[in-house]
């Protein structure tokens, strides 16, 4: 098994400074550890694929711009085993520790990024948001993050999970620390001209904590966007289509790994592994086939307002010793229909942040840029 980091943050630190009040030039900017970087093993938070894998000939491409512009990379950072989990937890290479609440999980599988952000280890953070990786730990640790529109950033250099849904996005402590970071990913994704939304469809998640709902209403009144109470009767149907094609994609992408070394994986992942098997070829198409018509309905109310809202997470975090969970069921469903959505945190009357979720029609990074910054500094503690 390959030696666990210093850190469990940390799956490879690049930089042999991390102090945070060492403020040279450029970005510092924390890599999950699916994205290749030029040099290094990409391990995908797992030994299996660390010990057959070869140091990356060069960056993924959706690095490129960020090497450009004179990001340094300061680590890559540890994650959920193969980027299918939502709990952030790694029984290989140690479980990133959630900065607001040690007892609790991180939020996976985006994990080391976001705590190195929240810590102040990095500025920004890269990773993938497949069924909520980046908006999960951003929610548990009380950052922003941003999943990009589907098929925007590159891909390739990233070890996939489930390919129909797998995005890149970014993390950071603040709205425009993460406009900052998206504009290092693709420059369309922060249109300076775009302003905030001025209404917002409040979709009403089933079974979310009262508390958290109650945080983002009043997030939304202090902000002064106009609320329009919006149903979504397709929403169960079009989480149940995300998960099905999440688990059978993520099987097929895996299945050297399954087939001929399930016994070194964690035993979270054994147990997905296990339920992807009973999904059939044809239930994996009838899913695939859902996203049309489940981007209609969102399209129906996308065209009335300018962003939907809906809580990032249903429940505040669990703790570590919990272990698996069931995955967020607020997150998915977008991933599906490909739209970008953005996490950010709002103050609520629990111990920890609530996290409110904004989504826009393809391409519209920009109006959720714009409206998060309108919510951030209403929020802002005097």
């Amino acid at each position: 098994m390959t030696a666990p980091a210093a850190s469990p943050t940390w799956i490879t630190p690049l930089d042999p400074d991390l102090d945070p009040l060492a403020r040279p030039d450029g970005l510092r900017l924390a890599v999950k550890d699916c994205i290749d970087v030029a040099g290094v093993v990409t391990t995908a938070g797992s030994p299996v694929i660390a010990e057959q894998a070869e140091p990356a000939m060069a960056d993924a491409p959706c690095l490129e711009l960020a090497r450009a512009a004179g990001a340094r990379i300061v680590g890559k950072a540890n994650l959920h085993e193969l980027c299918f989990g939502a709990t952030g937890i790694n029984p290989h290479y140690g479980t990133p520790v959630n900065p607001l609440d040690p007892r609790r999980v991180p939020g996976g599988s985006s994990s080391g990024s976001a705590v190195a952000v929240a810590v102040d280890e990095a500025d920004i953070g890269f990773g993938t948001d497949t069924a909520g990786s980046i908006r999960n730990p951003a929610a548990y640790c009380g950052i922003v993050g941003l999943k990009t529109t589907f098929g925007v950033v590159p891909v390739a250099g990233v070890r996939p999970l489930a390919p129909s849904l797998d995005t890149v996005g970014v993390v950071a402590r603040t709205v425009a620390d993460l406009a900052a970071g998206a504009t290092l990913l693709d420059p369309r994704l922060t249109d300076s001209g775009v302003t905030a939304s001025a209404t917002a469809g409040r979709f009403r998640l089933p079974g979310t904590d009262p508390t958290i709902d109650a945080a983002i209403d009043s997030a939304l009144i202090e902000a002064g966007i106009e609320v329009i109470d919006v149903e979504l009767p397709g929403w169960d149907d079009a989480h149940a289509a995300a998960i099905a094609v999440l688990f059978g994609e993520a099987l097929m992408v895996n299945d050297d790994v399954w087939r001929h070394h399930h016994d070194r994986l964690g035993a979270d992942l054994v147990e997905r592994f296990t339920f992807a098997q009973a999904i059939s070829p044809g239930e994996l198409g009838d899913a695939r086939a859902h996203r049309e018509p489940w981007r209609a309905e969102l399209a129906d109310v996308l065209g009335s307002v300018g962003v939907l809202v809906l809580p990032t997470m249903a429940s505040y975090p669990v703790r570590v010793a919990q272990g698996a969970v069931s995955p967020n069921p607020a997150c998915p469903p977008i991933n599906l229909a490909g739209h970008p959505a953005l996490a950010l945190p709002v103050p609520s009357g629990g111990l920890l942040p609530a996290s409110v979720q904004l989504v826009a029609p393809d391409h519209h990074e920009g109006r959720l840029l714009a409206t998060a910054a309108v919510i951030e500094a209403a929020v802002a503690a005097p």
